[in-house]
């Protein structure tokens, strides 16, 4: 599993998987997502079933996570499938999340399918105290 860290790009990205008409690649195959928020962090869920971690490239930019990767086509001579639902090309999903993101404490993990990646909240936008002196 790769995970980037991108320079600074534009921040007028899209979030929808497979976008023709705003400069996207097409994709083949759409990937459900969670996205939960901590107080501290994010973390995305995506459901990616018989890839392995090299399979997939991560990248971070400020409050944009994206996710690509490719599903095999599986190859079988002589076999003429009735129904074929199981998900073959390629992937990617972009997720703009409100806050920007500690791209240097990011981690991600493939369980049973399943990515899990946990991205911080950049420090800065993390709820912070501030004290009161009276004069």
């Amino acid at each position: 599993m790769k995970m980037y860290l991108a320079p600074h790009r534009h921040r007028h990205i899209r979030t929808n998987p497979v976008n023709r008409y705003h400069g996207m690649p097409t994709c083949d195959v759409h990937v459900p997502l969670n996205v939960k928020m901590e107080k501290n962090s994010y973390i995305i869920e995506a459901v990616i079933p018989g890839l392995k971690s090299e399979d997939i490239a991560i990248e971070i930019v400020e409050d944009v996570v994206d996710i690509q990767g490719e599903f095999p086509q599986i190859e079988e001579e002589d076999v003429k499938y009735l129904r074929q639902e199981r998900p073959t090309g390629k992937f990617r999903r972009r997720v703009k999340l409100p806050t920007l993101l500690n791209v240097k404490e990011a981690n991600a993990t493939l369980e049973e399918g399943i990515l899990y990646l946990r991205v911080p909240k950049a420090e800065e936008a993390l709820p912070r105290t501030i004290e009161v002196k009276a004069k």
